[in-house]
């Protein structure tokens, strides 16, 4: 009777997918879908519920292997179901989605979701424009909406055992081009205030709402390494210098050129 959208999407690749295939599903089923964007701190201040006769499509991008880590408890404490189904999203940047596709899949079914479908798509990296560029294409996006329409099926349930994965691994560990570990937790973007007029857009589009609104050079919290306020800032004030982040990227670069491909689970 109801479908819905929901994303963390800092970048906007997510939201793009769960559009597209919730506004399949809806057409399919002859209801218009509705979205909630938890990708801001005060969406994820709240609790949502969902019930029988309730279709979800949750997406969020990969990190590492996995659901974000520090979205992860927002779902799981968060979003609950009395009788939905749900469609879990992951949207990965070229490499590989790993275990995160599993990850998701067993946060919505412990809260009560069954599981009508899954989906692994392939955006655009976050890091660099080399991988994945111009992703999601209409093709894409057309792939998504076609497999939403099957995954809309009334009554249908895909057994976990069908998605690839273990949601209890590692984290995936970041390399440099020497092959080593590489270590940019605490890295944050650097500003260059020669260019930086403060006009305010890079603390209004951080997930994590650290980026400080009167002194953007400042972090206030954590940092995702999301790009989103380096993407948003019109004066490319905003960049990374820190020397294990870039060779990581360039680690990518190297060994992640080819075109991945989207996986889906019915």
């Amino acid at each position: 009777m109801k479908v819905w959208g929901m994303y963390f999407s800092p970048c906007g690749n997510v939201e793009r997918y769960v559009r597209a295939m919730a506004d399949a599903a809806g057409a399919r089923l002859g209801v218009t879908a509705q979205y909630i964007d938890f990708t801001r701190p005060r969406a994820r201040k709240q609790d949502y519920a969902f019930g029988a006769g309730e279709l979800v499509f949750v997406g969020v991008p990969v990190y590492a292997g996995r659901v974000p880590n520090k979205i992860m408890p927002f779902i799981k404490e968060c979003i609950t179901s009395a009788g939905a189904a749900a469609v879990p999203v992951v949207c990965f940047g070229n490499r590989s989605f790993d275990n995160a596709l599993a990850e998701l899949a067993a946060l919505l079914g412990e809260n009560g979701f069954s599981i009508a479908g899954a989906a692994a798509v392939v955006g655009q990296h976050s890091f660099t424009d080399k991988l994945a560029a111009g992703r999601p294409t209409e093709q894409d996006l057309a792939q998504a909406a076609g497999f939403a329409e099957k995954a809309a099926q009334p009554g249908r349930e895909l057994p976990r055992a069908a998605i690839p994965g273990d949601a209890a691994a590692p984290y995936y560990t970041p390399l440099g081009t020497d092959g080593q570990p590489a270590n940019f937790l605490r890295a944050t973007p650097d500003v260059d205030y020669a260019l930086c007029n403060h006009c305010g857009s890079c603390a209004a589009v951080c997930p994590m709402g650290s980026v400080d609104r009167d002194d953007p050079g400042k972090t206030r919290g954590v940092c995702i390494k999301c790009q989103a306020c380096i993407k948003v800032c019109k004066r490319h004030a905003r960049s990374f210098s820190d020397g294990a982040f870039l060779s990581h990227v360039a680690m990518l670069e190297r060994n992640y050129a080819r075109p991945a491909e989207a996986a889906y689970f019915l």
